[in-house]
């Protein structure tokens, strides 16, 4: 390889050096790129390119194992919306698209199934395409497939909006040098498919019926394969074709193959190890791009809303599977509205001051946890710990041993002294009580310093002769609007989260205790969301409130149940709820 290209892109600076400039992932601070630098130094290694054949040789030996590098520096990106002559600019990455290419690499280096949820417009399409340019220039004999619901999405001369198209506009206008010895776009860039006449590489595409019953693939892209027509045919023939389909899609409602594979899938994230054979999940939430601020989303919302298209843009946007479904208990707007909403609850002090934000003081608080049981299949444990108003901890894990859990959860909330632990005690639960009693018994944990309240969502509802709407005697009483604990515990969990929404939107002025603040730091905070905007409501024959925690097409949200039960908790001694935790009692 050139030692001077080593040394250009490579070599450590002294302190106070002028490091040059290259393009390379920016994170939201640093964005925008500088589109002019960026091309000031294409042109100046194009030119080292065409005049020292040492220096070319060393770039193709150095991009060869350097993918990230290789797109962010010679390739491109379309966007006809963009005013004046930037339609193209390069294709300078943000940090969330750097990781969508590491994914695909641990897909590929583990031949395991992807599924990358998107919002619209994260260009994760032309992301997937810098990869497949980048593997059929430099790997040798592989074989990379493409499809979609309809021919012209694959392949449509002319048209950037066809997956082929964008292929070939990206191999045409990155430097020739790097196209491979004897090429001819007549000869290796026909309809659908593209050849490496040097190394023997291919990119082939297919559409609709037909996805994967072409050849074996080593990585076959299902582009927007939510939208598919007849999931069930596309995904038995992929999985005789290859080891690593990658499903790139925004949602389309539940129920269907990339919903139910993102339903059993884990989410990935760098660095994190996912047990094998388990379909591996990219969210890519309309957050991570740096240009997209609260306002753009807020602009664009109430676009929708006003044309009547709210449902769709919940789809495409929020990634809210469940976005044209009536009868959600939490919508969406009302979770995302507590996270981080300590910095953004108004509230009155004590002498009548309008405040912005929580001190310390309303942000401590008792602590307290709940735990959901994995009562087996795909089922997962779920623990949540909450710090007054605030959800610190939430996680989930898959141990089918009760025992087991039961042990973890009193790890993970030990350094709590007197925590109280809700924990679904209906079914395998009831052994998680057993595990605590022996470990009391034989004095490896102090009852005093730790304790396992029942929580049962069958049983009956609690305080049944209030009302549903305190002081409001034309409202239900408890006992007629909910049919059993598990109803109530939601419905309390709703009013936070509106009362929430509420303040931090409008204004409105509610009791601290009252409200809920996701901790924004929380790790699963985009699953967290998603699990509490999942069930929804409905009445029974009786005509009372019941809880669909799963509705077709999804699996337990069982980090929700946990934040459900630590915001309910139940008296240990009267099964009573605890004076100050509810919001309807």
């Amino acid at each position: 390889m050139s030692q001077d290209l080593l040394e250009w892109l490579d070599r450590p600076y002294e302190p106070g050096e002028a490091k040059p400039w290259k393009p390379e992932p920016l994170d939201h601070e640093h964005w925008p790129p500088d589109y002019r630098g960026v091309f000031a130094w294409r042109i100046k290694q194009r030119n080292r390119m065409r005049s020292d054949p040492n220096f070319r040789r060393g770039a193709i030996e150095y991009y060869r194992t350097h993918r990230i590098e290789f797109i962010c520096h010679w390739l491109d990106t379309y966007d006809p919306r963009t005013r004046g002559a930037m339609k193209w600019k390069p294709f300078v990455l943000f940090q969330r698209q750097a990781e969508a290419i590491r994914f695909v690499e641990e897909l590929e280096r583990d031949a395991e199934e992807g599924l990358i949820e998107k919002c619209r417009d994260m260009g994760l399409t032309w992301i997937a395409v810098g990869y497949s340019v980048h593997k059929w220039l430099f790997e040798r004999d592989v074989a990379i497939g493409w499809g979609s619901r309809k021919e012209i999405l694959v392949d449509k001369l002319g048209d950037p909006d066809s997956i082929f198209e964008k292929i070939r506009l990206q191999l045409r206008r990155m430097p020739p040098e790097f196209l491979p010895e004897g090429f001819s776009w007549k000869d290796h860039a026909t309809f659908m498919k593209l050849i490496n006449p040097e190394n023997g590489s291919i990119i082939a595409g297919e559409a609709g019926d037909n996805i994967g019953r072409g050849g074996r693939k080593a990585i076959y892209w299902l582009d927007e394969s939510a939208h598919y027509e007849r999931q069930e045919l596309v995904a038995a023939a992929i999985g005789d074709n290859t080891n690593v389909p990658v499903h790139i899609s925004s949602v389309n409602g539940l129920g269907n193959v990339f919903h139910r594979k993102r339903e059993a899938g884990e989410d990935w994230e760098p660095g994190k190890t996912i047990e094998p054979g388990k379909t591996r999940v990219l969210v890519v939430d309309w957050r991570d791009h740096p240009e997209k601020t609260q306002e753009w989303y807020d602009r664009r919302r109430a676009k929708w809303e006003a044309d009547g298209m709210l449902h769709i843009f919940k789809q495409e946007v929020d990634r809210d599977y469940s976005g044209a479904i009536a009868n959600t208990i939490i919508p969406i707007e009302w979770i995302r509205a507590a996270i981080g909403a300590d910095e953004k609850i108004r509230w009155i002090d004590s002498r009548g001051t309008p405040r912005l934000g929580l001190d310390d003081d309303q942000l401590g608080g008792m602590w307290g946890a709940a735990m959901d049981v994995a009562d087996g299949g795909i089922d997962r444990n779920a623990l949540a710990k909450r710090q007054g108003i605030v959800l610190r901890y939430c996680d989930d894990w898959g141990d089918r041993d009760p025992g087991i859990a039961a042990r973890k959860v009193i790890a993970d909330c030990r350094q709590h002294p007197g925590i109280e632990v809700q924990y679904d005690s209906v079914g395998v639960g009831s052994t998680v009580k057993s595990e605590f009693n022996r470990l009391t018994s034989d004095g490896t944990i102090d009852a005093h310093m730790f304790r396992f309240v029942p929580w049962s969502a069958g049983a009956k509802v609690l305080n049944p002769y209030y009302r549903l709407i305190e002081d409001d005697q034309q409202s239900p009483l408890n006992r007629d609007f909910f049919a059993n604990l598990k109803a109530q515990a939601w419905w309390s969990l709703r009013l936070r989260f509106w009362r929430t929404y509420q303040n931090v939107m409008n204004g409105t002025i509610y009791p601290i205790e009252d409200l809920i603040v996701l901790d924004k730091t929380l790790p699963k905070i985009r699953q967290i969301e998603k699990e509490l905007a999942q069930p929804t409501h409905s009445p029974n024959g009786q005509l009372k409130q019941v809880v669909d925690k799963a509705p077709e097409g999804t699996r337990s949200p069982n980090m929700g149940d946990a934040i459900m039960m630590a915001f309910y908790p139940l008296d240990p001694n009267t099964g009573a709820a605890v004076s100050g935790m509810q919001s309807n009692g």
